[in-house]
């Protein structure tokens, strides 16, 4: 075959480097004063190794550092200009400021966040949708406070909680925090950005009755699940229409306690009881949404499972499972670089019209990252080299 109709001066990992504009990763690292004192390994020779780290699934330091020692003569094409020892990958892991990589992450975000949205839904809603979850990532070391108690024979088990807010119509995550895996959840609430045109949604784990008052007085709308022991008082029972869906069996206006310094007052909310079909069970959900049908307040929780698929996408496609530093530092690096590989990939995935699942687009992106394609091309026509042969097959036949 001859040289393919796919060929490209940079390879696969250079042009997904190339996406990162160069100023995002400069104004960073000024902010941040993350290359202060620094000689060789920068900023951003310490992004590109960790995003190689995410692309091809390492699992050690020693792993990339010995992957990357093999690309010598090959850099400059990906625009790393220092290859890492591992010494100095673990030093950099450990004393660079994750918050550059944060805000790195930000601004790729701001730059690309036209290209992921996807606005029928706020169109039907008519406000903007964002939910809000967790994820915990298991430790077996005390680099963050654990939950629960020492096991009689074992290490004890800590982990680091993953806080994150997506926009419903981006799929990718909009803020990130973390804490010890032993901080209650709705303490995070306050850090939400509260406005009239927003509905965030969120489990029962978050439920905090002062933080559901304060989204009530600044209009911002709510949907979550009621807690099984919650205490409350029903004052209405509404009136369901014929032309709501079936599943709706019980839509109730209550009232329940805040107290605030010593302080209590009433709050009134709407309590809805929805039975699913497909999951054959009931709902009991909980909102200020007090205009809302019923049965589209259900369907408003149900986009909540858009997060719980990017926890597993970022779990089953970049190694999280398995840490290059024993420090938190380290840790909040590798998991901001694997949430900018994911954001680049899915930037990817968007771009193309050809329906690639996002697994398969990072296994072809792994198989391939040094490979000299165009990465774009390929993923429209994956088959145009072999149509190419078919041809020639056919021509030479004719002779």
């Amino acid at each position: 075959m001859d040289k393919s109709t796919h060929f490209f001066g940079q390879s696969v990992f250079g042009q997904l480097i190339s996406l990162i504009d160069n100023k995002f990763i400069t104004e960073a690292s000024i902010v941040s004063k993350s290359d202060h004192y620094v000689k060789l390994f920068t900023t951003k020779d310490h992004l590109i190794s960790m995003l190689f780290c995410s692309f091809a699934k390492c699992t050690s330091l020693r792993e990339v550092s010995g992957a990357m020692l093999g690309l010598s003569g090959k850099t400059k094409h990906f625009q790393l200009q220092h290859i890492p020892k591992r010494s100095t990958l673990a030093d950099a892991n450990k004393r660079r400021d994750s918050s550059v990589f944060g805000s790195i992450y930000h601004k790729l975000l701001q730059k690309y966040g036209h290209h992921l949205s996807d606005s029928r839904i706020k169109d039907v809603i008519n406000k903007q949708i964002e939910i809000f979850d967790s994820t915990t990532i298991s430790l077996f070391k005390d680099i963050l406070k654990c939950v629960g108690r020492n096991p009689e024979n074992g290490r004890k088990k800590g982990g680091i909680k993953v806080h994150t807010v997506i926009n419903v119509d981006e799929t990718v995550p909009k803020m990130v925090w973390f804490t010890e895996a032993a901080k209650n959840d709705h303490i995070l609430l306050e850090k939400l950005k509260l406005d009239a045109n927003t509905i965030y949604v969120f489990d029962k784990g978050y439920n905090d009755y002062k933080a559901f008052k304060l989204f009530s007085d600044t209009q911002t709308g709510f949907v979550t699940r009621i807690k099984d022991n919650a205490v409350y008082e029903t004052i209405a029972n509404n009136t369901i229409g014929e032309e709501i869906h079936s599943g709706v069996l019980e839509d109730q206006t209550i009232e329940v306690t805040v107290k605030e310094a010593r302080v209590e007052s009433k709050l009134k909310l709407r309590k809805i009881r929805f039975y699913d079909r497909v999951l054959k069970r009931e709902f009991e959900f909980l909102t200020n949404l007090f205009e809302m049908r019923p049965d589209l307040v259900a369907a408003i929780y149900k986009l909540r499972w858009q997060i719980e698929l990017l926890f597993k996408q970022l779990k089953q496609n970049f190694p999280l499972k398995y840490f290059l530093g024993d420090n938190e530092n380290a840790i909040k690096i590798q998991i901001y670089c694997a949430l900018i590989a994911n954001l680049l990939m899915t930037v990817i995935q968007k771009s193309i019209k050809k329906g690639w699942s996002f697994s398969n687009l990072v296994s072809f992106c792994k198989i391939h990252l040094f490979n000299y394609i165009h990465l774009i091309r390929f993923l429209e026509n994956p088959d145009k080299d072999w149509q190419k042969e078919e041809n020639l097959q056919v021509q030479y036949s004719l002779f």
